[in-house]
């Protein structure tokens, strides 16, 4: 069960997801690399890709942290904490290159959290072995889309590229974590409403 103080630290943790500078404690996947040439047509599609990807760690920042306000065993709240920091992280590299590229993050990014951060709470609320179910599909989502803009990105622009790359890897193991600590295969409609959901926050995200 959670109280009022833990949906304060919640309410301060969304707070800071929106609107606050995320940090990392790694570093940036793309520190070692120059900036290539880019024409302006490419800059553009490549910021508004990388748009799409902070968006979407929003998301998954809202997601672990609904799913760890009603997860019920400790263990479990714990490794969603952990695997949230990552998503933290997820959030600096990605905001950070938006920038360089001369783009804007979402103005959505209040309305995505806030549906994410309620589909997270209920998923918890099913119970655990349903939780890490929702989680390791949700990743293994996230990877197909990361491998995706890994096609999509201008060839040379290596700096996101390289940060893609590295959510990847981080995203494959947070859906290997799931799956281990027993989380159980969403039905198929499930999944497909997933992926729907997902293709209008792209779609909208995108230009937006």
């Amino acid at each position: 069960m959670f109280n009022v103080d833990r949906l304060i630290v919640e309410f301060d943790k969304g707070l800071r997801t929106l609107f606050s500078q995320a940090h990392s404690v790694r570093p940036y996947p793309d520190a070692q690399l120059l900036d290539s040439p880019l024409a302006e047509s490419e800059k553009k599609h490549a910021a508004a890709l990388m748009r799409v990807n902070h968006t979407g760690e929003i998301c998954a920042q809202a997601l672990y942290q609904g799913q760890a306000l009603t997860a019920r065993d400790p263990a479990v709240q714990q490794k969603l904490l952990q695997a949230a920091q990552e998503e933290t992280e997820h959030l600096a590299w990605t905001a950070h290159r938006v920038h360089e590229l001369g783009g804007h993050l979402s103005v959505f990014n209040p309305l995505w959290y806030s549906g994410a951060l309620a589909m997270g709470a209920m998923a918890g609320l099913l119970g655990d072995k349903w939780n890490l179910g929702f989680l390791a599909e949700t990743e293994r989502q996230v990877g197909q889309h990361l491998q995706s803009h890994l096609d999509k990105l201008p060839a040379q622009d290596e700096k996101s590229r390289a940060i893609v790359a590295q959510m990847y890897v981080d995203e494959t193991a947070h859906a290997d974590m799931a799956v281990e600590l027993g989380g159980t295969p969403l039905p198929q409609p499930v999944q497909w409403a997933m992926q729907l959901n997902g293709k209008l926050m792209t779609n909208t995200v995108y230009w937006v």
